[in-house]
């Protein structure tokens, strides 16, 4: 077996390889690029479970980066069980191969209750009084004081929200040497985000300054970890799971559902909650993908023609149609709604501000109905947003209960998002790898676990024949 380590550049394209990334561009002369064409839809958690499994997100059940739980009757985000995901994992199939094959899953998503050997994951601590804490989750347990006591704790606030930097990217290839090092994986997988974020921030354009000194950032941590890997006599392979593309059109697809009557809120302390019990439609958001959920099938037809009629709105499928999209499960809406390229959904259900669910103005993605970037800005109407803040938290140091309430409800703010396969395979996602022998004309999301075993057992092996 020879190792391997993957690199998941979350947010690189082809167009982005240039003056601004000079390390990357040249792994990819070195070695090969190809662009890679994503899931449906391209959304992280889909396209990670499909790199994992090598599986359509009908198959997976992964079909967005939440949904509605139909048991529970509850939408949820982030969930970071590996049972959500159907299918045999890729380590699961290097262990089939050979029982000495270990991995390591540095920060991949469905981190826990999983098979993989060693692996850490964002894992905050939530105390009783509302703070919440900074801290990861790790296999072995133990591992979590040692990576802590080499590099500090995991910088939780810099990983989302808004003071996300290159920091806490920096911290996961830090980790992901330290695997390295002290477990020898087979395989180590790798998710390092920080790109992605400043892009739905600014928009894609490598020529906005703050989106070329991300890309200056990511590519000198990226080329460390690449010469690190090397030298460690690892192959290297380099991929994305979506390319960003610029948005300047906000779709409240849930106000237009509530307008018609069908969503349900309920008050709690003057401030409206959506329902999912009570209501009869309602969208669970996702950047460029929301899903439907439509409690009475006969109102099906009549919801599908309001949908097609929001501007920005490109398409809307009922199961039928899902299916050819490979996105038909029974976690899907019974409607799934694709956005065009210059437009995103937000999960905003209130038609008053003042009347907002008091966490909306909060980094919270767990109470969420959808995914919501507007957390990466500070209230722009805030005079003095760090002065706020440092007078919020010394409240809470004192004892006080507070709300750190510094998020905008701004949606326009928003630059840049993803979810839609992008028109231009130039602006999509790639994958590169130092044997380039191994990379076919056209690349697949599904055809990346075949390939990367294929790295580590060679080409003649079975797992290859299968990939062909």
């Amino acid at each position: 077996m020879q190792p391997l380590i993957v690199l998941n550049v979350v947010g690189l394209t082809p167009r982005h390889l240039g003056p601004n990334t000079p390390r990357l561009s040249a792994f990819a002369r070195q070695g090969g690029m190809r662009p890679l064409t994503t899931t449906l839809p391209a959304l992280t958690c889909t396209t990670q479970a499909t790199f994992m499994t090598g599986l359509a997100p009908d198959q997976t059940g992964v079909v967005a980066n939440g949904w509605l739980f139909r048991d529970l009757q509850e939408i949820w985000f982030w969930r970071q069980s590996n049972r959500l995901v159907n299918g045999e994992k890729i380590w699961e199939a290097g262990k089939a191969r050979d029982p000495r094959f270990t991995c390591a899953n540095m920060f991949w998503w469905y981190n826990m209750a999983s098979s993989h050997d060693y692996g850490a994951t964002p894992r905050p601590i939530y105390k009783a009084d509302g703070r919440k804490l900074p801290d990861c989750f790790t296999v072995p347990t133990d591992w979590r004081e040692k990576l802590s006591a080499r590099l500090g704790k995991f910088p939780l606030f810099n990983f989302w929200g808004p003071n996300t930097n290159i920091a806490s990217t920096r911290w996961i290839a830090k980790a992901s040497e330290l695997a390295i090092t002290d477990f020898d994986p087979t395989l180590t997988l790798v998710y390092l985000p920080h790109l992605d974020y400043d892009m739905q921030r600014f928009g894609p354009n490598e020529n906005h300054p703050a989106v070329a000194k991300s890309l200056r950032e990511v590519d000198a941590v990226v080329g460390d970890l690449i010469d690190f890997a090397q030298k460690h006599g690892r192959r290297v392979m380099v991929l994305s799971e979506y390319g960003i593309t610029e948005v300047d059109r906000p779709i409240h697809i849930n106000r237009e559902i509530r307008r018609q009557g069908w969503l349900n809120v309920r008050m709690e302390d003057g401030h409206e909650m959506l329902d999912p019990t009570t209501s009869k439609v309602f969208a669970v958001a996702d950047h460029q993908i929301a899903h439907v959920y439509v409690r009475d099938p006969a109102l099906i037809p009549q919801v599908k023609a309001l949908l097609l009629a929001v501007p920005g709105v490109e398409s809307v499928w009922d199961k039928n149609e899902q299916a050819a999209h490979h996105i038909a499960h029974e976690r899907s809406g019974e409607l799934v709604v694709m956005s065009d390229a210059r437009s995103w959904f937000t999960y905003y259900f209130w038609l008053d501000d003042a009347l907002a669910p008091d966490f909306a103005r909060t980094v919270e993605i767990h109470r969420k109905a959808g995914y919501d970037p507007v957390e990466l800005f500070l209230d722009p109407k805030l005079a003095f947003p760090k002065l706020y803040i440092v007078w919020k938290l010394l409240k809470k140091i004192l004892g006080f209960r507070m709300l750190l309430d510094v998020i905008p409800l701004d949606a326009h703010l928003v630059k840049g998002s993803h979810g839609r396969p992008t028109d231009d395979p130039l602006d999509g996602p790639l994958v590169m790898s130092d044997m380039p022998h191994l990379l076919a004309d056209t690349v697949s999301a599904t055809d990346i676990k075949a390939m990367a075993l294929q790295h580590i057992f060679g080409v003649s092996s079975p797992v290859s024949q299968e990939a062909n």
